[in-house]
């Protein structure tokens, strides 16, 4: 049995299931999979369908785009309730005409943070070329929105921690919600001031691919030892989304039995 982890899909659904193949993954397997499954690629619809019905040894946290698709079809939700618009959840037609009054309705009385509505187009690109319904992006927001932010289990005598950016104790945080934005947004300090005592936390968030983030390692994956609390922090986004514009972005995969590495 194997215990793997892949962060960081953004919509890559084909790269998904062929690294699955490569690895050999199986029933008697375990995949963690660190967040955001949705945006920037062209396959989110694909990975919303596969992860609504994934198998009982897949487990799934939540990262930032996840949550932000979440907040958004609340959003979209709330106005229709405003607006007692009265949308019919069954059509593909109504939830196109529920996405543009979203649209207006925030240009109009939020044109600040209505420009940050639907941001990377996902909830355009399902309701228009994917002929979605408004049942099924609520569906989808809340299976995302229920999501952990994090899975904890012992793994060869370290505490190892899944979760998308950054994990430190909850008792260093004031409340709850700065404990879950840091597990979803956390950069340079998930190393600075994160990590667990005898741990190994495996995240991804910052795409390795890019110069000018943290963790740069030309699309391989960032490795990081913090000696004082004996911690081990592994980036496993290598930036599969963005290979069309940096050929060396790849799909990543971690195997935590034996800290192994598998490249697409």
């Amino acid at each position: 049995m194997g215990t793997y982890v892949i962060s960081d899909i953004h919509g890559c659904y084909d790269e998904l299931q062929s690294m699955l193949k490569k690895i050999g993954f199986s029933e008697r397997d375990r995949l963690y999979l660190a967040g955001d499954y949705v945006d920037r690629g062209n396959q989110s619809l694909e990975m919303l369908d596969w992860l609504s019905m994934h198998a009982e040894n897949i487990y799934p946290v939540k990262g930032n785009h996840d949550a932000e698709f979440a907040y958004y079809v609340s959003i979209m939700q709330a106005v229709d309730e405003v607006e007692e618009l009265d949308t019919d959840p069954d059509s593909d037609t109504a939830v196109k005409s529920l996405l543009e009054n979203t649209k207006y309705f925030l240009k109009k009385n939020h044109p600040h943070s209505g420009r940050y509505f639907d941001y990377y187009g996902t909830l355009t690109d399902l309701a228009v070329r994917r002929k979605v319904t408004f049942k099924d992006l609520c569906r989808w927001a809340d299976l995302l929105g229920k999501l952990p932010y994090y899975y904890r289990f012992d793994m060869n005598g370290r505490d190892c921690v899944v979760v998308h950016a950054g994990f430190c104790e909850p008792s260093y945080m004031a409340e709850e919600s700065d404990l879950e934005r840091f597990c979803i947004y956390a950069r340079e300090d998930a190393i600075r001031i994160g990590g667990v005592r005898n741990g190994m936390i495996i995240a991804g968030h910052t795409p390795t691919i890019l110069e000018n983030f943290p963790f740069y390692n030309d699309g391989r994956v960032f490795r990081y030892y913090d000696e004082d609390k004996n911690c081990i922090y592994y980036d496993i986004d290598c930036g599969c989304v963005y290979r069309e514009i940096y050929p060396n972005g790849t799909l990543s995969c971690i195997r935590l039995e034996d800290e192994e590495i598998f490249y697409l």
